[in-house]
């Protein structure tokens, strides 16, 4: 069973707040609910250091205030709005807050010629743990080895701290090479998930048109 928002199933023609989802075909879903095929992966030892690609030199790896939640949210629109980033989007300002000022979770900007570009978010608040919790780069340095530059950077501070098991989650409303970027990086796959949530375009958490290979219906 899948749960579903009870506020957004409120009033007369409130729907179930329970979802059976057939595992052998087609589930239907209510209006204003977006679902995606979540994959998870892991590694449970750094993987072999690989070389960072030709011609990423201009790049740098600059830490981010995590009081500044302006500059965090625009760098997460900036380079999430395309693939429906909108976790941070729909927290409570105080609770961003308390997450991103937390000492157990690293924030940092990749700069390009003087702007933000990337973010990179790691989150060690799990004892011997460390999630990948965002990496993204703006759509134009996509291609040009950024992402390798960046991975390289993400497995260095992972691993720096004493952990012994390093993951993440993508989903199928993200890239359609993040799976075999994450597994050519060191990562397998363990587990796959179905995760359903308010579309936040109706809610104007994100523009109407927004991620239009998922359009609305509301």
């Amino acid at each position: 069973m899948i749960a579903a928002d009870p506020d957004a199933l409120a009033g007369p023609t409130a729907l179930p707040q329970t979802l059976t989802i057939s595992l052998t075909g087609i589930t239907d879903l209510p209006p204003g609910k977006i679902a995606a095929v979540v994959t998870s992966l892991e590694m449970r030892a750094p993987p072999p250091v690989r070389p960072d690609p030709p011609g990423t030199e201009g790049f740098s790896l600059e830490p981010i205030d995590g009081r500044d939640t302006g500059r965090y949210l625009a760098l997460y629109r900036l380079l999430g709005e395309r693939w429906m980033w909108f976790s941070r989007l729909v927290k409570p300002l105080a609770e961003l807050e308390a997450i991103l000022t937390d000492p157990a979770v690293a924030l940092h900007a990749v700069r390009h010629e003087g702007r933000d570009v990337g973010l990179l978010e790691l989150d060690f608040r799990v004892a011997g743990e460390a999630e990948l919790v965002f990496f993204g780069l703006d759509e134009p340095l996509l291609g040009r080895g950024a992402g390798r530059w960046l991975m390289n950077r993400a497995l260095a501070l992972a691993w720096a701290r004493p952990i012994s098991r390093f993951w993440v989650h993508t989903c199928t409303l993200d890239h359609q090479g993040a799976v075999e970027f994450y597994q050519r990086s060191g990562f397998a796959v363990f587990k796959r998930s179905i995760e359903v949530d308010d579309d936040p375009r109706l809610a104007g958490r994100m523009e109407r048109g927004a991620v239009p290979h998922h359009p609305v219906i509301a």
